[in-house]
């Protein structure tokens, strides 16, 4: 969050492994016996259980997030791209992004908050956010980033909300500020307004 708050999901790998493992259990008994029905229900009380889980921790979390602040500022991830990773795509499907988002929704509308996504495509993970300089794409491993041009360390989910926050509430950062001082934009030309003082 903005305010530098982690919030931990629970662990739902011990109940997703025993799936699996009933998993293949189920593809080695025989089609139409007792043996098979008894294992498909104790798949099925193990998916209940995460489902039960998660939702609790959800609406908890949301309700939080809701009644704690007066603007509720969302990214929109993409999702079905990021499940892609066959290394993530297991632990992104149990987590139930899509979920809180509709919860912190409905809830912002109970409270008559401010709820607000942005763009999928804003650069929150890739720009600084302190003095706007972008350092362009890295690899989802790297969890601390060090400012080329201000050189403020960073954690990288903390960035990316103070990014969140800024480009929800309408503030950016000036791009001709992040550039390194080696750079030089375009003379301005005879008429023309300062690039400082103009109005945006």
């Amino acid at each position: 969050m903005s305010n530098g708050e982690k919030v931990i999901s629970p662990d739902y790998s011990k109940k997703d492994r025993k799936i699996r493992k009933l998993q293949r259990k189920l593809a080695r008994q025989q089609k139409g016996s007792s043996r098979l029905e008894i294992t498909r229900l104790r798949i099925a009380k193990q998916h209940n259980q995460i489902a039960d889980t998660r939702k609790d921790f959800l609406h908890k979390l949301s309700t939080k997030v809701v009644s704690e602040n007066q603007a509720i500022i969302l990214e929109d991830l993409n999702v079905s791209g990021m499940v892609k990773n066959r290394r993530l795509a297991r632990v992104i499907s149990l987590q139930g992004w899509r979920e809180f988002r509709v919860l912190c929704e409905v809830k912002s509308e109970k409270f008559n908050r401010d709820f607000r996504v942005i763009s999928r495509w804003e650069p929150t993970s890739q720009t600084c956010s302190c003095c706007g300089y972008r350092w362009g794409k890295i690899d989802l491993s790297v969890r601390s980033v060090l400012c080329l041009n201000c050189n403020t360390q960073h954690d990288r989910d903390e960035n990316a909300s103070q990014n969140i926050k800024m480009v929800g509430m309408g503030h950016r950062h000036d791009p001709k500020r992040t550039q390194r001082t080696g750079k030089t934009g375009s003379p301005a030309q005879s008429g023309e307004a300062s690039r400082i003082t103009a109005p945006r």
